[in-house]
């Protein structure tokens, strides 16, 4: 079975094209002010209307109200809420009951305890997303270029599919996945030439690297089946 890609923080139409034609399964829109990559309700539904079918449309959002959420998705039509804060996991389902989407919550992560934690999640949520832990002080939850010690997400029996991210690139995807086992994969940082905006020629050779890993060369310690079909 092939590793499958999220594409994050698209911003524009050269991207969002190069993740298409790269083979990314989904693709995020950021609707967090203190990023850079952060996009108004209008200029995201224009991209995320030209999504085609079979490429899930991601909607970031981090702690944010189910004023801010019906704003947002009044204008713009997505597949999925991507929960990127402080979010609990009885508010993780609020969500998903409350707009009738499927959630990715993100689960910051520094150690094993912080992957220990994330089982508070499972059945709340569709999918989980495992970033590194931001440093302190930092004004947003991720898309910070650190990566974390992948290992510490090897030989779980995760009960629902989930995504690795937190400062992926080309160079060390691999990797990434031989150690954690990850079944998916989230960029962001990874594929820009400055922050916030993604360059397509970098966004192509991620994909490219990420289509030549195959699970079936690591253990059997992932999350069952693919990510994108099962969320």
């Amino acid at each position: 079975m092939p590793v499958e890609a999220k594409i994050c923080g698209i911003t524009d139409l050269a991207a969002l094209n190069a993740a298409i034609v790269g083979g990314a399964r989904l693709v995020g829109f950021v609707f967090f002010p203190a990023s850079p990559r952060a996009l108004k309700p209008a200029a995201a539904a224009d991209l995320a209307k030209a999504v085609p079918p079979g490429v899930l449309r991601v909607g970031l959002t981090v702690d944010a109200t189910d004023a801010q959420i019906e704003a947002i998705l009044a204008v713009v039509p997505l597949d999925v809420l991507q929960l990127h804060g402080h979010e609990s996991p009885a508010r993780a389902s609020a969500v998903r009951a409350r707009f009738g989407l499927r959630v990715i919550k993100a689960i910051a992560v520094s150690d094993a305890g912080d992957a220990d934690a994330a089982r508070c999640y499972e059945g709340h949520v569709d999918c989980l997303l495992f970033d590194a832990r931001p440093p302190s002080g930092a004004s947003r939850p991720g898309g910070n270029a650190l990566t974390f010690d992948w290992r510490v997400l090897a030989r779980r029996d995760w009960q629902q599919p989930w995504l690795l991210a937190g400062g992926l690139t080309a160079a060390n995807v691999m990797e990434a996945v031989r150690l954690s086992g990850a079944g998916a994969v989230d960029v962001s940082s990874g594929v820009e030439d400055s922050p916030g905006h993604k360059d397509p020629a970098l966004i192509h050779d991620f994909l490219a690297r990420v289509a030549q890993i195959k699970l079936a060369t690591h253990e059997p310690t992932v999350a069952p089946g693919s990510a994108a079909a099962h969320i």
